[in-house]
């Protein structure tokens, strides 16, 4: 009797998953900060130096919204694993470097505090952190959140412009960058989305290393290439390439960093690869009729946002095919 009771109480109860491997949260958290290096010294080499002290800003407000509002409530810090700093970063890539920093450090407040420590923390939160601390500072500093820095190396006497997509919407198609410019970085915009070839080269680094799957990217990106290709082929009057529009579609804006580094967050998005085909297409087709037919230019982070809220929904229709399939 005493064995059983001594057994009992060496038991450990968990939530799955029961994964017996050397991978932890601040190793993916950390794999994650390097993967976004490369878009972060693109940014740097294009707006500046000030670009590096919004990011630093973001990311040690975060750490400390998080560290703060463990210690107030006693809870065990989970600071040190890398998940503040990482939605500091995502913030500072998705704002203008000209962003006044105490406002980034609003966007990090609202993220860390609001959206995930308020629900319980790393891994209850419903929607993504940076994500949403990004919409709210658009709804509350847009003018701010709408002024876009040009390039150092551009050939212009100004200090702020459009970004392609502020062009393609006030169809202002002459000024539209070439695709080999926004492949390279050398447009303006938010840090995260001036370099397409920044954000595959860390989105191949964390296929590499297993962070995360390429399912959910490759349905985002692919639903803006197609859907956009079947639009300017459907609008032959409009004067543009069907096929150079479509690759337009995809690197302008935030496309890449959204598939790449934020629709595939592990908390807010679906477990079944079936379920993450679902997401990424739906994040790409609201995008698209965001960018077509709204009045906003832009709608990489609303149709993220929405989708995350449709997660469970896709988990739980998954979940019951899956199970079903596995019955027969």
């Amino acid at each position: 009797m005493d064995n059983k009771n001594k057994f009992h109480d060496n038991l450990i109860v968990s939530s799955a998953p029961h994964i017996v491997s050397d991978t932890d949260t601040t190793r993916v958290m950390a794999t994650v900060i390097v993967a976004l290096l490369p878009a972060l010294c693109v940014g740097i080499y294009v707006f500046g130096i000030r670009v590096l002290a919004l990011a630093i800003a973001c990311m040690l407000s975060s750490s400390f919204f998080e560290w703060g509002y463990n210690r107030l409530l006693k809870r065990p810090q989970t600071v040190g694993d890398l998940s503040a700093a990482l939605t500091g970063l995502l913030i500072a890539m998705n704002v203008p470097s000209t962003l006044p920093i105490w406002m980034g450090v609003v966007g990090s407040f609202v993220a860390i505090v609001i959206v995930k420590q308020l629900y319980g923390g790393i891994g209850r939160n419903f929607v993504n952190p940076a994500i949403t601390g990004r919409i709210v500072l658009f709804i509350s500093f847009a003018s701010e959140m709408s002024t876009w820095p040009v390039p150092k190396m551009a050939d212009t006497d100004a200090l702020t412009g459009p970004t392609p997509l502020g062009h393609l919407a006030a169809k202002e198609f002459e000024k539209l960058p070439s695709n080999l410019d926004m492949f390279l970085g050398f447009i303006g915009g938010s840090v995260g989305e001036v370099s397409a070839i920044a954000l595959i080269i860390g989105g191949l680094f964390l296929v590499w290393k297993k962070i995360i799957s390429p399912v959910i990217p490759c349905a985002f990106i692919g639903t803006v290439f197609v859907l956009t290709l079947i639009y300017y082929s459907a609008n032959p009057a409009s004067g543009h390439n069907a096929f150079s529009m479509a690759l337009f579609h995809i690197l302008a804006g935030g496309v890449m960093l959204g598939a790449i580094f934020m629709a595939t967050d592990y908390v807010t998005t679906p477990k079944l690869t079936s379920g993450q085909i679902i997401f990424g297409i739906g994040c790409g087709l609201i995008t698209v009729v965001i960018r077509l037919w709204a009045s906003y230019p832009e709608g990489v982070s609303f149709s993220i946002l929405l989708m995350n809220i449709c997660t469970p929904l896709i988990n739980r229709v998954t979940f019951k095919r899956y199970i079903k399939g596995g019955a027969k």
